[in-house]
C-alpha cells in the first residue's frame, strides 16, 4: 500500500511539473505514460508493453519537433521491440506470470559492446552530415544506448537495468540543454526506479537460481 501511493505521488509530481514548464499536452502524456511504462515494467507488469506503445507514439512526435532525431527514428525501433518484449515476456513462463529474468552472457556483452561504438559514430556522422540535429554524437549515442537497453529489456535479461541507468543520467542532461524540462525530470525519476528495477529483478534471480540449486541438489540425493 505504501508503494502504491509513493507512485500516486510521483505521478502527481509528474503532472504538475509538466503543467508549470508550460509543456504541450503530447508533452505531458508522454511523460506520464513513460513513467508508468517503466514503473510496472520495475514491477514486471505485462501491462507495460501496451502503455509503452502508447509512449513511444508520443515521443515520436515529440522528439520530431525538437529536431532530436535519433531519438526520433529510436522511437520506431522501440515500437517493434516492444512488441516483441510483449511476446517474449508471455513465453517460457515457467509457471510464473512473466518469463523469469536471466543474465547477460559474456558473448552478448562483446558484441553489443562492439555494436554501441560502431553504430554510434555511423548514426552521430550521418546526422552531423546530412541533418540539422543539435547535438548529433551525443544524441546518436544515448539513442544507441536506449536501444541496447530496450533490446535487453525485452529479452526479460537483467542487466538492461544497468544500461538503462547510464541512459538516465546523460538523458537529464541532455534534455535540460534542449529546455525540456518535464522529459529531464522524468528521467530523473527513471533513474531511480532503474535503480530499483535492477535491485528488485536481481533479488528475483537470485530467488531462482537458490531454488533451482535445492531442487537439483534433491535430485542427486534422491
Amino acid at each position: 500500500m505504501r508503494k502504491a501511493w509513493t507512485f500516486v505521488a510521483l505521478f502527481i509530481g509528474m503532472v504538475a511539473i509538466a503543467i508549470y514548464t508550460s509543456s504541450t499536452v503530447i508533452e505531458i502524456v508522454a511523460t506520464t505514460t513513460g513513467l508508468l511504462c517503466v514503473w510496472l515494467t520495475a514491477k514486471e507488469n505485462i501491462w507495460s508493453w501496451p502503455i509503452g506503445l502508447v509512449n513511444v507514439g508520443c515521443f515520436f512526435v515529440m522528439f520530431g519537433e525538437a529536431k532530436l532525431y535519433a531519438d526520433t527514428m529510436l522511437q520506431v525501433f522501440f515500437f517493434i521491440l516492444s512488441v516483441y518484449g510483449w511476446i517474449i515476456w508471455l513465453t517460457k513462463r515457467e509457471g510464473t506470470k512473466v518469463r523469469p529474468t536471466r543474465k547477460i552472457t559474456p558473448r552478448l556483452t562483446f558484441i553489443l559492446s562492439v555494436l554501441v561504438v560502431v553504430m554510434t559514430l555511423l548514426w552521430g556522422y550521418v546526422l552531423q552530415t546530412y541533418t540539422d540535429a543539435s547535438i548529433p554524437y551525443a544524441d546518436a549515442f544515448i539513442a544507441t544506448l536506449s536501444l541496447i537497453a530496450q533490446y535487453l529489456l525485452s529479452s526479460k535479461v537483467l542487466e538492461n537495468w544497468l544500461a538503462w541507468i547510464a541512459v538516465d543520467v546523460m538523458s537529464v542532461a541532455m534534455y535540460a540543454y534542449k529546455d525540456l524540462y518535464a522529459v529531464a525530470f522524468l528521467y530523473l525519476i527513471f533513474l531511480f526506479i532503474a535503480i530499483a528495477g535492477y535491485v528488485g529483478w536481481k533479488r528475483e534471480l537470485h530467488n531462482i537460481e537458490r531454488r533451482d540449486f535445492i531442487c537439483h541438489n534433491r535430485i542427486e540425493q534422491a
